[in-house]
């Protein structure tokens, strides 16, 4: 299976404007610019890489942990990930950090936290980001 999206960038580095669709038609013409990646702390100027990749992972690592709590018997009521993805100009992205908040009736808090961080090391995306520290704080209530 393979997926992809489209990347259409017009302009200079720092000038320039482009935009993102994916095949699913989820994103058409998401727009992205150097300010959106690199100077608007707020986010809100445009969607970057980094986001792509932190919904990326936090819906990866989702799944897989939804996974393997279902198949421990402790099915997950609610999985709310976070993940973070920190980019430093002029080195690259440098790590992505999972938060995860998780309602699981049944499940002992050691069992928890062996299937979370199983999780974390086995979901496709953490495994493609492997050249970068991946972290995970998983709380349950």
């Amino acid at each position: 299976m393979k997926r992809s999206a489209t990347a259409v960038w017009k302009g200079d580095l720092t000038g320039g404007k482009g935009t993102i669709d994916t095949q699913s038609g989820a994103m058409q013409g998401l727009p992205y610019t150097f300010r959106g990646r690199f100077e608007d702390e707020t986010g809100r100027s445009g969607t970057n890489p980094e986001e792509l990749i932190a919904a990326a992972h936090a819906a990866c690592f989702a799944m897989q942990l939804s996974h393997f709590l279902a198949e421990n018997g402790t099915p997950a009521e609610e999985l709310r990930t976070v993940a973070t993805v920190e980019v430093i100009p002029g080195t690259g992205i440098t790590g992505s950090t999972l938060s995860l908040k998780a309602k699981v009736p049944g499940i002992d808090r050691a069992k928890f936290e062996e299937l979370a961080g199983r999780a974390k090391a086995e979901c496709p995306v953490s495994r493609a980001l492997g050249a970068i520290a991946v972290t995970l704080s998983a709380e349950l209530s």
